[in-house]
């Protein structure tokens, strides 16, 4: 093992964006100033999902999860004083990624920027919004299409830009073995160049090639994880060189970002989540031939809710100390020739190899979503019951639990709260940007965009004409809409009864001895109010509760209050569970307690799921919920065993 020149670091970035746009670019400019290297914007769950922040979907989500953005003021103020031609802007977006990019080079000409030089990355991978995270705005083939009309672009006029992150990230957040994050990330790169493909001379696809990168995700098993990346170093130059005939090396460079797993951090002495992600970040750094291009690193207490912004420096510190004090940027690859990560490496592979071929037989990605979501649920399932079984340890959840207070938990709870007249004040600045602008403009704007999309033709051009234009996300999202529908996507969870009955005779037991009471099965309704897309707690409740004998209703993410209330008086449900993790919960938990009471239904029990501190577990009990469950209520036999007497005809009565 030889020492080397130095190499450079990964561009060390903070996943980062709150309530407002300017609260967002103050945020941004005291972290560069503080040594971050690049940006990483976190956009709002109406922004991502194509709605104006006074849309009704919109109610309760603006500013939550990340940053409302609305038009091009919006856009002008995030990145106010921060030059973007000497930037590297990474935004986590998807079914909007057209327009978000179209609004940044709106920006970045304002600016007087050369956009040819512009640096940085769209995620803009749709299929694993169908799989996990859920902001899909259109169906799959027109999705696709998009996609390739984002690289078609930036190939021609953003050469630097990185049109489409193929993201792993969310497939292992939702439960994703190492081999299905190989081979279902590997599938929709494959899916995303074949539609690249003819769209371009062949001498310029390997280059074409060469821009796609991907996003992934890096557990607690660090060594199986470290090994995974040296497999997608070696899947994809295959791919790229048998598939594709790309000749040159440089072209089928594995290029990716990293973010570590979110989904191993505890609620429970969160304190702990420090070592774990310093671990984690240890996969994609030590390897320096699977080393990633940027990381960034979620904060100790994600599990509790939004970090502030002391606790996003603490993960960039962690980054700056690795890469700046120690000698690990000095180094040759540590693991060349390691007998053991040769072997898992090639297992890795193999067993990716084989669920690619799978993918392949079923006609590729797009025609697989649905097979791969319910995959996806199974594992999730699988994962979660070595947890409860205890056969897989996790330091103070299942193990150790006794433990001192943290006392990093401060008088704030230790986290940020946004505070909720963030989404009134964004609604009348949205008021105001309408009133001012050019209404002749728009339309004509949004009529050359709509004729692109119905033509087939490129949108990019047209979309960032829309945007110097005025024109807002939700009537951009909303051309789209209307020319190549919406999609509701497959929720992995079948309401066929369940042969799953290892460890659940006794539920199963006390379901059907209820059912017996209520002369019917025990009807559980499971619902997802707001535009919260990670389903996965959502899925695997229902998922528990087929397999405890009820009879479940799941319809899957983005519901209304009233069409989740409507449902429930058509399928006359005994019980009422709502998901939500955007920090939403308390104004949309109120309307459908609300209408719950106007609709003669407040008899019906509703428990509430999500990441929910204290001081609002109570304030949702005061208005009539049952039960509140939080990360830490992770036995979900104890929760089906609270939905069983609650549904119990007895208990009902005795209120």
């Amino acid at each position: 093992m030889t020492q080397t020149q130095k190499d450079r670091p990964w561009l060390i970035r903070t996943y980062a964006g709150h309530s407002t746009a300017k609260a967002s670019n103050a945020l941004y400019r005291g972290n560069l100033a503080k040594g971050q290297t690049g940006l990483s914007v976190a956009f709002d769950l109406p922004t991502q999902t194509g709605y104006d922040s006074d849309h009704i979907l919109a109610r309760g989500e603006v500013g939550k999860v990340g940053v409302p953005v609305c038009h091009l003021g919006d856009m002008r103020v995030l990145f106010d004083q921060i030059p973007l031609e000497q930037m590297n802007t990474s935004m986590t977006i998807n079914a909007t990624a057209p327009w978000l990019l179209a609004l940044y080079v709106a920006v970045a000409e304002e600016q007087g920027a050369d956009v040819s030089k512009l640096q940085g990355t769209v995620q803009n991978d749709l299929i694993k919004e169908y799989l996990s995270r859920g902001t899909y705005v259109c169906p799959p083939k027109p999705s696709l299409k998009m996609i390739a009309d984002v690289a078609e672009y930036c190939y021609t006029n953003v050469p630097k830009w990185n049109p489409m992150n193929v993201c792993s990230y969310h497939l292992q957040e939702a439960g994703a073995t190492p081999e299905q994050e190989l081979a279902y990330a590997l599938a929709t790169a494959i899916a995303v160049l074949d539609e690249l493909r003819p769209r371009v001379p062949a001498e310029d696809f390997p280059a074409l090639c060469g821009r796609i990168s991907f996003f992934v995700n890096a557990g607690i098993r660090f060594v199986t994880e470290m090994c995974k990346m040296r497999a997608f170093v070696d899947l994809w130059d295959e791919i790229l060189q048998q598939r594709y005939g790309v000749e040159n090396p440089k072209f089928r460079r594995f290029r990716y970002g990293v973010q570590v797993n979110s989904l191993g951090l505890t609620e429970q002495q969160p304190e702990n989540n420090v070592y774990r992600i310093l671990i984690e970040m240890l996969a994609v750094t030590l390897s320096k031939n699977a080393r990633a291009r940027a990381v960034q690193l979620p904060a100790w207490n994600e599990a509790l809710g939004l970090p502030r912004p002391w606790d996003q420096q603490w993960s960039m510190r962690m980054q700056q100390i690795l890469a700046y004090e120690t000698d690990l940027l000095e180094y040759d690859d540590l693991f060349d020739g390691n007998p053991a990560v040769d072997a898992k490496v090639k297992e890795l592979k193999e067993g990716a190899r084989a669920e690619l071929a799978n993918l392949d037989s079923m006609g590729g990605a797009v025609a697989s979503i649905e097979y791969m979501k319910s995959r996806l649920v199974d594992s999730n399932a699988e994962r979660l019951n070595r947890i409860e079984r205890n056969e897989t340890v996790v330091v103070g959840v299942n193990k150790w639990i006794e433990g001192e207070a943290s006392p990093l938990q401060t008088d704030d709870g230790g986290i940020m709260v946004v505070d909720p007249a963030v989404e009134q004040e964004q609604i009348d600045r949205l008021n105001t940007w309408r009133a001012e602008r050019d209404e002749a403009a728009v339309a004509a704007a949004l009529a050359a965009l709509r004729e692109a999309a119905q033509t087939g033709a490129n949108i990019m051009e047209p979309s960032i004409a829309a945007a110097k234009a005025g024109a807002t996300t939700g009537e951009w999202a909303e051309e789209m809409r209307k020319v190549y529908g919406t999609y509701r996507g497959p929720t992995g969870v079948s309401g066929s009864v369940s042969n799953k009955t290892e460890g659940l005779d006794d539920l199963r037991a006390a379901v059907d001895a209820v059912s017996d009471k209520l002369g019917r099965r025990l009807k559980f309704l499971v619902g997802k109010p707001g535009l919260d897309g990670h389903s996965n707690g959502a899925e695997q409740i229902a998922f528990r509760a087929r397999d405890c004998g009820m009879d479940i209703s799941y319809e899957g993410i983005r519901l209304t209050p009233e069409e989740i209330v409507a449902a429930a008086s058509e399928d006359d449900a005994h019980v009422i569970g709502l998901s939500i993790l955007s920090g939403s919960h308390l104004p949309l938990v109120k309307d459908v307690m609300e209408r719950l009471r106007q609709a003669g239904l407040s008899h019906i029990p509703v428990v509430v799921g999500g990441i929910i501190p204290d001081e609002d577990a109570e304030k949702l009990k005061s208005m009539g919920v049952a039960k509140v469950y939080t990360p830490k209520n992770f036995e979900l036999n104890s929760i089906m065993g609270d939905i069983v007497t609650l549904a119990d005809p007895r208990n009902l009565a005795a209120e």
